[in-house]
């Protein structure tokens, strides 16, 4: 069974994380380790479980001083495990977070190939495709609202 949860940089998980970020994000298109690491002291980190083995990632990155926009990044999901639902359960998981947290909207970067996947989780495509570490990207983002209350 897989499981989402949310870690700091100082949980036993985190070095896993790192490593399949490199292994899957970075190393790939020829960028070294860590090298997007930059903004992880600020960021919430989410991470996909199976028997306690970190097999998908993700971070989301406040954009503002009082968190109320943040940026979807580093989202990778072992190669061997891809098309089992586990990328969508971290989307899934960092929305519900980014709601209770009062968090107004998630961007993100999306590589041409994944505009699909962010789609179906309720992310929109804004403003013009662009070049990122040599790959096509397009800007996406969801509005999250929150439940109105009645003022009777």
């Amino acid at each position: 069974m897989i499981t989402v949860k949310t870690i700091s940089t100082d949980d036993p998980h985190y070095q896993s994380m790192r490593e399949l970020r490199n292994r899957i994000l970075l190393r790939p298109i020829g960028l070294k380790d860590g090298a997007w690491e930059m903004h992880d002291h600020k960021s919430w980190h989410f991470v996909a479980l199976e028997d306690d083995r970190v097999v998908g990632c993700a971070i989301l990155v406040p954009l503002n001083e009082e968190p109320e926009r943040a940026q979807l990044m580093q989202m990778a999901v072992d190669t061997n495990l891809q098309g089992r639902g586990i990328g969508k359960l971290i989307v899934e998981e960092m929305i519900s977070f980014a709601k209770r947290n009062g968090l107004s909207e998630i961007s993100c970067h999306s590589r041409d190939y994944a505009v699909d996947f962010y789609s179906k989780l309720g992310f929109e495509v804004y403003g013009d495709s662009f070049e990122e570490a040599g790959i096509a990207h397009n800007h996406m983002k969801i509005t999250l609202r929150k439940a109105k209350q009645s003022r009777i």
